[in-house]
C-alpha cells in the first residue's frame, strides 16, 4: 500500500473530493493525486478559484470575531470541510474561552477526519448531517447536549448552498432552520457566484458534475442568492463580494476583483 493509501484506510482516494480539493487550492496536505488532478482542471478554467479560497478563508476569521463581539458563543458550523489551522473553535475560543462548537458534514472523510482530530475537548464536537435536513440536524442528540437552542447561536453555510440546485429547494430548507433558531441567532452563507465570470458558469458546473456525480450545483448570481436570507436582517455592509465585508488589512494586489464569492450575515430578529 502507497503513502496515501496508508494515511486513509478504508477511504477512497482515487475519487476527487469536494473537501480534498479546498485542502490543496489552500495549500494543505490532506489531499491526494485525485484530487490535485480534479482541482488543477478546475484552476485552469478558473485560476483565480486559489485566490477565493484563501479570501474565503480570511473572512471565516473575520465573520467569527464580528460573532463574538455580538455575545455568541454558539456555533453550529455546516460544511465544515477537513480541519486546518484555523478552526471556528480555535477562532471562537480566542475571544470566547467557553465558546462551544458543533461541526456538520455528511461526507464520510470529513466525518472521519473531524472526529479524530477536532472532538478531542469538552463543547466541540463532530455530527452527521446536513442543510436539507434541519429538523434531523437539530434533534440530533450531540448537538443538542451541546448546543442551548433556547439561545442565540451562530449557524454557518460556508459554501454549502452552491451546491444544491433550485429544484431541492435549499431556499425552503434555510427557512426552516432560520424559523426553528431563537432570535439574536445569525446565519452566516458563503456563495459562489457567476455575475462576473458568467462564461465559466456552464463549463465549471459541468466539470464538477463530471468530476464527483452528485454535486448538481446551483449556479447562481448574487440576485439570487439574496433570498436565503428572507427573514433576516442583513447586518452591514449587506450581501458583498467577500473581499468587501468589512475587510482589516489591505488586499492584495493580485486578489483585487477575482474572488466571485458573496458571503452575508443575517440576524434573527
Amino acid at each position: 500500500m502507497g503513502d496515501e493509501g496508508r494515511r486513509f484506510a478504508g477511504v477512497d482516494t482515487s475519487t476527487p473530493n469536494l473537501a480534498r480539493m479546498h485542502d490543496y487550492f489552500i495549500g494543505g496536505k490532506d489531499n491526494f493525486a485525485a484530487d490535485r488532478e480534479a482541482a488543477d482542471a478546475v484552476l485552469a478554467i478558473a485560476p483565480e478559484v486559489r485566490v477565493m479560497a484563501l479570501e474565503h478563508q480570511a473572512f471565516h476569521a473575520r465573520v467569527v470575531r464580528f460573532l463574538a463581539e455580538q455575545g455568541i458563543t454558539q456555533f453550529v458550523n455546516l460544511g465544515s470541510g477537513l480541519p486546518t489551522e484555523h478552526n471556528t473553535h480555535q477562532l471562537a475560543r480566542s475571544l470566547a474561552p467557553d465558546a462551544r462548537v458543533v461541526y456538520v458534514a455528511n461526507d464520510p472523510v470529513v466525518l472521519t477526519h473531524g472526529r479524530a482530530i477536532l472532538a478531542r475537548e469538552p463543547g466541540i464536537v463532530v455530527v452527521e448531517g446536513d442543510v436539507m435536513h434541519p429538523a434531523d440536524l437539530l434533534a440530533d442528540p450531540l448537538l443538542q447536549q451541546t448546543i442551548d437552542l433556547d439561545q442565540p447561536v451562530a449557524v454557518l453555510l460556508f459554501a454549502v448552498l452552491q451546491y444544491i440546485p433550485d429544484g431541492s429547494d435549499p431556499f425552503r430548507r434555510v427557512a426552516e432552520l432560520r424559523d426553528a433558531l431563537p432570535a439574536g441567532s445569525h446565519v452566516v452563507i458563503t456563495h459562489v457566484v457567476f455575475d462576473a465570470r458568467p462564461e465559466i458558469a456552464e463549463p465549471l458546473v459541468d466539470l464538477y458534475k463530471k468530476m464527483l456525480g452528485d454535486a448538481d450545483g446551483g449556479a447562481r448570481t448574487k440576485e439570487q442568492v439574496a433570498p436565503f436570507f428572507d427573514g433576516l436582517h442583513l447586518v452591514e455592509p449587506g450581501l458583498v463580494y467577500v473581499r468587501d465585508w468589512r475587510p482589516d488589512t489591505p488586499f492584495l494586489p493580485e486578489r483585487s476583483e477575482k474572488a466571485w464569492v458573496v458571503v452575508g450575515v443575517g440576524r434573527k430578529p
